[in-house]
Protein backbone atom coordinates (compact mmCIF):
# COMPACT_ATOMS: atom_id res chain seq x y z
CA UNK A 1 0.00 0.00 0.00
CA UNK A 2 1.88 3.95 -1.29
CA UNK A 3 1.68 6.21 1.28
CA UNK A 4 -1.00 7.84 -0.92
CA UNK A 5 -3.61 5.06 -0.24
CA UNK A 6 -2.94 5.33 3.70
CA UNK A 7 -3.66 9.09 3.36
CA UNK A 8 -6.63 8.45 1.62
CA UNK A 9 -8.35 5.93 4.32
CA UNK A 10 -7.55 8.74 7.09
CA UNK A 11 -9.72 10.94 8.57
CA UNK A 12 -9.51 14.55 7.35
CA UNK A 13 -8.39 16.95 9.94
CA UNK A 14 -8.61 20.72 10.71
CA UNK A 15 -9.49 22.75 7.31
CA UNK A 16 -9.85 19.84 5.46
CA UNK A 17 -13.09 18.64 7.74
CA UNK A 18 -14.50 21.73 5.93
CA UNK A 19 -13.73 20.20 2.20
CA UNK A 20 -15.72 17.07 3.20
CA UNK A 21 -19.01 18.20 4.43
CA UNK A 22 -21.66 17.50 2.49
CA UNK A 23 -21.81 21.30 0.79
CA UNK A 24 -25.17 20.28 -1.47
CA UNK A 25 -26.93 19.81 1.81
CA UNK A 26 -25.91 23.14 3.17
CA UNK A 27 -26.42 25.00 -0.34
CA UNK A 28 -30.23 23.28 -0.12
CA UNK A 29 -30.39 24.80 3.58
CA UNK A 30 -29.62 28.07 2.80
CA UNK A 31 -31.51 28.58 -0.04
CA UNK A 32 -34.96 27.38 1.75
CA UNK A 33 -34.39 29.85 4.55
CA UNK A 34 -33.54 32.41 1.96
CA UNK A 35 -37.24 31.86 1.06
CA UNK A 36 -38.28 32.11 4.50
CA UNK A 37 -36.94 35.57 5.34
CA UNK A 38 -38.38 36.31 1.34
CA UNK A 39 -41.86 34.89 3.28
CA UNK A 40 -41.51 36.83 6.43
CA UNK A 41 -40.75 40.12 4.82
CA UNK A 42 -43.92 39.65 2.96
CA UNK A 43 -46.27 39.47 5.81
CA UNK A 44 -45.00 42.19 7.56
CA UNK A 45 -45.99 44.60 4.92
CA UNK A 46 -42.58 44.71 3.26
CA UNK A 47 -40.58 45.35 6.35
CA UNK A 48 -37.64 43.20 7.90
CA UNK A 49 -39.50 44.21 11.36
CA UNK A 50 -40.66 42.45 13.29
CA UNK A 51 -40.27 38.59 12.17
CA UNK A 52 -37.53 38.86 9.43
CA UNK A 53 -34.55 40.36 10.58
CA UNK A 54 -34.89 37.68 13.73
CA UNK A 55 -35.19 34.92 11.96
CA UNK A 56 -31.92 36.13 10.02
CA UNK A 57 -29.79 36.47 12.85
CA UNK A 58 -30.80 33.46 14.15
CA UNK A 59 -30.45 31.57 11.13
CA UNK A 60 -26.72 32.73 11.50
CA UNK A 61 -26.75 31.80 14.57
CA UNK A 62 -27.96 27.94 13.85
CA UNK A 63 -25.20 27.97 10.78
CA UNK A 64 -22.37 28.87 13.27
CA UNK A 65 -23.94 25.83 15.58
CA UNK A 66 -24.05 23.68 12.89
CA UNK A 67 -20.75 23.72 11.58
CA UNK A 68 -19.21 23.63 14.95
CA UNK A 69 -21.07 20.67 15.54
CA UNK A 70 -19.88 19.13 12.30
CA UNK A 71 -16.14 19.42 12.68
CA UNK A 72 -16.53 17.32 16.42
CA UNK A 73 -15.54 13.90 15.97
CA UNK A 74 -19.12 11.56 15.83
CA UNK A 75 -17.53 9.66 18.28
CA UNK A 76 -18.01 12.38 20.76
CA UNK A 77 -21.54 12.40 19.88
CA UNK A 78 -22.15 8.99 20.38
CA UNK A 79 -20.74 8.92 23.64
CA UNK A 80 -23.17 11.80 25.02
CA UNK A 81 -26.17 10.59 23.69
CA UNK A 82 -27.61 9.28 26.28
CA UNK A 83 -26.67 12.61 28.21
CA UNK A 84 -28.64 14.15 25.51
CA UNK A 85 -31.99 12.10 25.87
CA UNK A 86 -31.77 12.40 29.71
CA UNK A 87 -31.15 16.54 29.75
CA UNK A 88 -34.20 15.84 27.11
CA UNK A 89 -36.67 14.11 29.83
CA UNK A 90 -35.20 16.94 32.20
CA UNK A 91 -36.50 20.14 30.24
CA UNK A 92 -39.76 18.27 29.41
CA UNK A 93 -40.25 17.86 33.25
CA UNK A 94 -39.33 21.16 33.87
CA UNK A 95 -42.12 22.41 31.44
CA UNK A 96 -44.59 20.39 33.18
CA UNK A 97 -44.30 22.18 36.06
CA UNK A 98 -42.79 25.90 35.11
CA UNK A 99 -42.84 26.36 31.60
CA UNK A 100 -44.67 29.34 29.86
CA UNK A 101 -48.10 29.05 28.71
CA UNK A 102 -49.18 30.13 24.91
CA UNK A 103 -52.35 29.57 23.02
CA UNK A 104 -53.46 27.04 25.81
CA UNK A 105 -50.19 25.05 25.64
CA UNK A 106 -47.58 24.84 28.15
CA UNK A 107 -44.84 23.92 25.79
CA UNK A 108 -42.18 26.23 26.00
CA UNK A 109 -39.54 27.71 28.77
CA UNK A 110 -38.24 31.15 28.72
CA UNK A 111 -35.06 31.74 28.68
CA UNK A 112 -35.01 35.55 28.44
CA UNK A 113 -33.57 36.11 24.65
CA UNK A 114 -34.95 32.62 23.62
CA UNK A 115 -37.86 30.56 24.40
CA UNK A 116 -37.28 27.05 24.43
CA UNK A 117 -39.56 24.23 23.42
CA UNK A 118 -38.10 20.97 24.87
CA UNK A 119 -39.88 18.64 22.16
CA UNK A 120 -37.79 20.03 19.88
CA UNK A 121 -34.85 19.06 21.64
CA UNK A 122 -35.98 15.68 22.36
CA UNK A 123 -36.62 14.83 19.06
CA UNK A 124 -33.24 14.69 18.05
CA UNK A 125 -31.89 13.26 21.55
CA UNK A 126 -34.68 10.61 20.89
CA UNK A 127 -32.89 9.73 17.40
CA UNK A 128 -29.40 10.00 19.11
CA UNK A 129 -30.11 7.48 21.94
CA UNK A 130 -32.16 4.95 19.58
CA UNK A 131 -28.84 4.97 16.93
CA UNK A 132 -26.70 4.68 19.87
CA UNK A 133 -28.96 1.64 20.97
CA UNK A 134 -29.21 -0.31 17.47
CA UNK A 135 -25.40 0.04 17.10
CA UNK A 136 -24.56 -2.01 20.45
CA UNK A 137 -26.90 -4.15 19.85
CA UNK A 138 -26.29 -7.50 17.95
CA UNK A 139 -28.10 -7.28 14.55
CA UNK A 140 -29.37 -10.72 15.31
CA UNK A 141 -31.09 -9.53 18.37
CA UNK A 142 -32.84 -6.78 16.55
CA UNK A 143 -35.77 -8.25 15.85
CA UNK A 144 -36.26 -10.56 19.11
CA UNK A 145 -39.62 -9.33 21.37
CA UNK A 146 -36.74 -8.69 24.47
CA UNK A 147 -34.36 -6.48 22.76
CA UNK A 148 -37.86 -4.21 21.80
CA UNK A 149 -39.19 -3.10 25.24
CA UNK A 150 -36.15 -0.72 25.80
CA UNK A 151 -36.37 1.24 22.56
CA UNK A 152 -40.58 1.05 23.08
CA UNK A 153 -39.82 2.90 26.65
CA UNK A 154 -37.31 5.14 25.47
CA UNK A 155 -40.17 6.54 22.96
CA UNK A 156 -43.15 6.01 24.63
CA UNK A 157 -41.99 8.89 27.73
CA UNK A 158 -41.35 11.65 26.28
CA UNK A 159 -44.18 11.00 24.01
CA UNK A 160 -46.22 10.76 27.11
CA UNK A 161 -44.63 14.01 28.55
CA UNK A 162 -45.45 15.69 24.97
CA UNK A 163 -48.64 14.77 25.05
CA UNK A 164 -49.57 16.01 28.04
CA UNK A 165 -48.89 19.53 27.42
CA UNK A 166 -50.64 19.27 25.01
CA UNK A 167 -49.01 18.54 22.20
CA UNK A 168 -50.19 15.90 19.50
CA UNK A 169 -48.47 16.50 16.74
CA UNK A 170 -45.16 16.57 17.93
CA UNK A 171 -46.08 13.23 20.33
CA UNK A 172 -46.86 11.65 16.69
CA UNK A 173 -43.56 12.90 15.31
CA UNK A 174 -41.59 11.42 17.66
CA UNK A 175 -42.94 8.04 17.49
CA UNK A 176 -42.64 8.46 13.60
CA UNK A 177 -39.17 9.67 13.94
CA UNK A 178 -38.35 6.88 16.39
CA UNK A 179 -40.18 3.83 13.97
CA UNK A 180 -37.82 5.33 10.99
CA UNK A 181 -34.61 4.49 13.52
CA UNK A 182 -36.07 1.26 14.29
CA UNK A 183 -37.15 -0.01 10.54
CA UNK A 184 -33.72 1.25 9.20
CA UNK A 185 -31.62 -0.50 12.25
CA UNK A 186 -33.80 -4.14 10.86
CA UNK A 187 -36.51 -4.49 12.91
CA UNK A 188 -39.69 -6.67 11.35
CA UNK A 189 -41.84 -5.44 9.04
CA UNK A 190 -44.79 -7.04 11.17
CA UNK A 191 -43.81 -5.16 14.75
CA UNK A 192 -44.96 -2.13 12.17
CA UNK A 193 -48.02 -3.35 10.94
CA UNK A 194 -49.18 -4.35 15.17
CA UNK A 195 -47.85 -0.95 15.66
CA UNK A 196 -50.40 0.67 13.04
CA UNK A 197 -53.14 -1.66 13.85
CA UNK A 198 -52.68 -0.79 17.53
CA UNK A 199 -52.48 2.73 17.03
CA UNK A 200 -55.94 2.46 15.18
CA UNK A 201 -57.37 1.02 18.27
CA UNK A 202 -56.30 3.50 20.21
CA UNK A 203 -57.22 6.32 18.01
CA UNK A 204 -60.78 4.29 18.70
CA UNK A 205 -60.14 4.81 22.08
CA UNK A 206 -59.84 8.52 22.03
CA UNK A 207 -62.97 9.38 20.33
CA UNK A 208 -64.93 7.30 22.66
CA UNK A 209 -63.22 9.02 25.65
CA UNK A 210 -64.70 12.07 24.52
CA UNK A 211 -67.03 13.65 27.49
CA UNK A 212 -66.62 10.85 30.11
CA UNK A 213 -64.39 11.50 33.17
CA UNK A 214 -61.17 9.69 31.66
CA UNK A 215 -61.30 11.99 28.65
CA UNK A 216 -57.61 11.49 26.72
CA UNK A 217 -57.48 14.88 24.59
CA UNK A 218 -58.58 18.72 25.11
CA UNK A 219 -61.82 19.70 23.85
CA UNK A 220 -60.01 21.87 21.31
CA UNK A 221 -58.25 19.44 19.91
CA UNK A 222 -61.66 17.14 19.44
CA UNK A 223 -62.88 20.04 17.46
CA UNK A 224 -59.89 20.14 14.95
CA UNK A 225 -61.02 16.36 14.22
CA UNK A 226 -64.14 17.46 13.87
CA UNK A 227 -63.14 20.44 11.56
CA UNK A 228 -60.73 18.69 9.66
CA UNK A 229 -63.52 16.07 8.82
CA UNK A 230 -65.92 18.50 7.94
CA UNK A 231 -64.66 22.45 7.72
CA UNK A 232 -68.18 23.71 7.13
CA UNK A 233 -69.38 22.81 10.66
CA UNK A 234 -68.02 25.96 11.76
CA UNK A 235 -66.57 28.17 9.51
CA UNK A 236 -66.47 31.07 11.53
CA UNK A 237 -64.72 29.23 14.82
CA UNK A 238 -62.95 25.77 14.47
CA UNK A 239 -63.17 25.51 11.20
CA UNK A 240 -61.95 29.81 9.82
CA UNK A 241 -58.02 28.80 9.77
CA UNK A 242 -58.49 25.76 7.31
CA UNK A 243 -61.22 27.23 5.36
CA UNK A 244 -58.77 30.20 4.88
CA UNK A 245 -56.55 28.60 4.15
CA UNK A 246 -57.92 26.63 0.92
CA UNK A 247 -59.09 30.21 -0.22
CA UNK A 248 -55.51 31.19 -0.22
CA UNK A 249 -53.94 27.98 -1.83
CA UNK A 250 -56.75 28.32 -4.22
CA UNK A 251 -56.52 31.89 -5.19
CA UNK A 252 -52.77 31.47 -5.76
CA UNK A 253 -53.60 29.03 -9.36
CA UNK A 254 -50.68 28.43 -11.19
CA UNK A 255 -48.34 31.11 -10.96
CA UNK A 256 -49.53 33.19 -8.36
CA UNK A 257 -50.61 36.58 -7.38
CA UNK A 258 -47.49 38.31 -7.10
CA UNK A 259 -44.53 38.88 -4.09
CA UNK A 260 -46.34 40.96 -1.47
CA UNK A 261 -49.59 41.12 -3.67
CA UNK A 262 -52.05 37.91 -1.86
CA UNK A 263 -55.28 39.46 -0.34
CA UNK A 264 -55.46 36.87 1.89
CA UNK A 265 -52.23 37.59 3.80
CA UNK A 266 -52.88 41.28 3.44
CA UNK A 267 -56.17 41.65 4.86
CA UNK A 268 -55.49 39.43 7.67
CA UNK A 269 -57.70 36.90 6.46
CA UNK A 270 -55.33 34.20 7.34
CA UNK A 271 -54.31 33.45 10.80
CA UNK A 272 -51.00 32.71 11.80
CA UNK A 273 -49.46 33.55 8.94
CA UNK A 274 -46.00 34.15 9.61
CA UNK A 275 -46.01 30.51 11.62
CA UNK A 276 -47.59 27.55 10.82
CA UNK A 277 -50.03 28.81 7.62
CA UNK A 278 -46.40 30.77 6.09
CA UNK A 279 -46.63 27.30 3.41
CA UNK A 280 -50.09 29.21 2.59
CA UNK A 281 -48.74 32.31 2.21
CA UNK A 282 -46.39 31.14 -0.13
CA UNK A 283 -49.27 28.90 -2.43
CA UNK A 284 -51.34 32.64 -2.67
CA UNK A 285 -47.86 34.65 -4.26
CA UNK A 286 -46.20 32.34 -5.86
CA UNK A 287 -48.79 29.71 -6.74
CA UNK A 288 -48.46 26.09 -7.97
CA UNK A 289 -44.86 26.51 -9.38
CA UNK A 290 -43.70 28.41 -6.01
CA UNK A 291 -45.01 25.58 -3.91
CA UNK A 292 -43.36 22.81 -6.29
CA UNK A 293 -40.14 24.63 -6.11
CA UNK A 294 -40.01 24.66 -2.20
CA UNK A 295 -41.52 21.09 -2.03
CA UNK A 296 -38.85 20.28 -4.66
CA UNK A 297 -35.83 21.98 -2.37
CA UNK A 298 -37.15 19.98 0.51
CA UNK A 299 -36.92 16.23 -1.37
CA UNK A 300 -33.11 17.16 -2.35
CA UNK A 301 -32.40 17.85 1.10
CA UNK A 302 -34.21 14.15 2.12
CA UNK A 303 -32.50 12.46 -0.88
CA UNK A 304 -28.59 14.06 0.02
CA UNK A 305 -29.73 12.95 3.70
CA UNK A 306 -30.67 9.69 2.87
CA UNK A 307 -27.66 8.73 0.57
CA UNK A 308 -24.99 10.08 3.02
CA UNK A 309 -27.04 7.54 5.14
CA UNK A 310 -26.77 4.57 2.88
CA UNK A 311 -23.08 5.40 2.19
CA UNK A 312 -21.97 5.68 5.81
CA UNK A 313 -20.44 2.81 7.28
CA UNK A 314 -20.43 3.60 10.80
CA UNK A 315 -23.69 2.10 11.85
CA UNK A 316 -24.53 4.89 14.65
CA UNK A 317 -23.69 7.53 12.00
CA UNK A 318 -25.73 5.95 9.30
CA UNK A 319 -29.32 5.71 11.39
CA UNK A 320 -28.45 8.98 13.16
CA UNK A 321 -28.42 10.62 10.04
CA UNK A 322 -31.14 8.55 8.21
CA UNK A 323 -33.62 9.20 11.44
CA UNK A 324 -32.47 13.10 11.30
CA UNK A 325 -33.77 12.57 7.51
CA UNK A 326 -36.91 11.12 8.42
CA UNK A 327 -37.39 13.79 11.35
CA UNK A 328 -36.99 16.57 8.89
CA UNK A 329 -39.33 15.07 6.25
CA UNK A 330 -42.17 14.47 8.70
CA UNK A 331 -41.74 17.86 9.98
CA UNK A 332 -42.37 19.81 6.42
CA UNK A 333 -44.63 17.12 5.31
CA UNK A 334 -46.87 17.07 8.10
CA UNK A 335 -47.18 20.98 7.47
CA UNK A 336 -47.87 20.85 4.12
CA UNK A 337 -50.84 18.20 4.97
CA UNK A 338 -52.48 20.33 7.39
CA UNK A 339 -52.31 23.53 5.31
CA UNK A 340 -54.26 21.97 2.29
CA UNK A 341 -56.77 20.05 4.75
CA UNK A 342 -55.35 16.35 4.41
CA UNK A 343 -54.62 16.06 8.03
CA UNK A 344 -56.08 17.92 10.66
CA UNK A 345 -54.09 21.48 12.19
CA UNK A 346 -51.35 19.59 14.72
CA UNK A 347 -49.57 22.92 14.96
CA UNK A 348 -46.26 22.15 13.25
CA UNK A 349 -44.26 24.69 11.81
CA UNK A 350 -42.93 24.20 8.34
CA UNK A 351 -38.77 24.12 8.67
CA UNK A 352 -36.79 26.76 8.36
CA UNK A 353 -39.18 28.83 6.69
CA UNK A 354 -42.08 29.47 9.94
CA UNK A 355 -41.00 32.15 12.05
CA UNK A 356 -39.51 30.51 15.37
CA UNK A 357 -36.45 30.15 16.78
CA UNK A 358 -35.66 27.09 18.98
CA UNK A 359 -36.97 24.56 16.01
CA UNK A 360 -34.57 26.43 14.03
CA UNK A 361 -31.74 26.06 16.11
CA UNK A 362 -32.55 22.58 17.13
CA UNK A 363 -32.92 21.75 13.49
CA UNK A 364 -29.69 23.50 12.39
CA UNK A 365 -27.86 21.40 15.01
CA UNK A 366 -29.52 17.95 14.01
CA UNK A 367 -27.81 18.86 10.49
CA UNK A 368 -24.74 19.65 12.35
CA UNK A 369 -24.71 15.92 13.73
CA UNK A 370 -25.92 14.75 10.17
CA UNK A 371 -22.67 16.73 9.11
CA UNK A 372 -19.97 15.22 11.44
CA UNK A 373 -21.33 11.63 10.59
CA UNK A 374 -21.35 12.42 6.93
CA UNK A 375 -17.58 14.17 7.86
CA UNK A 376 -15.97 11.43 9.60
CA UNK A 377 -17.45 8.29 8.53
CA UNK A 378 -15.06 5.32 7.57
CA UNK A 379 -13.09 5.78 4.05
Amino acid sequence: MTFLDQSHRQLPTGFAKFLHLNWAVILLLCTIAAAGFLMLYSVADGSWDPWARRQVIRFALGMTLMLVIALIHIRFWRAIAPLAYIGGLVLLLVVEFFGAVGMGAQRWIDLGVIQLQPSEVMKIALVMVLALYYDWLDPEKVSRPQWLVLPVILTLIPMALVLKQPDLGTAILLGAGAAVVMFMAGVSIWYFAAGIGSAIGMVAVVMQSRGTDWQILKDYQYRRIETFLDPSTDPLGAGYHITQSKIALGSGGLTGRGFMEGTQTRLNFLPEKHTDFIFTTLAEEFGFVGSVTLLGLYALVIVFTFTSAMMNRDRFGALLTAGIGATFFFFFAANMAMVIGLIPVVGVPLPLVSYGGSAMLVLLAAFGLMQSAHVHRPR
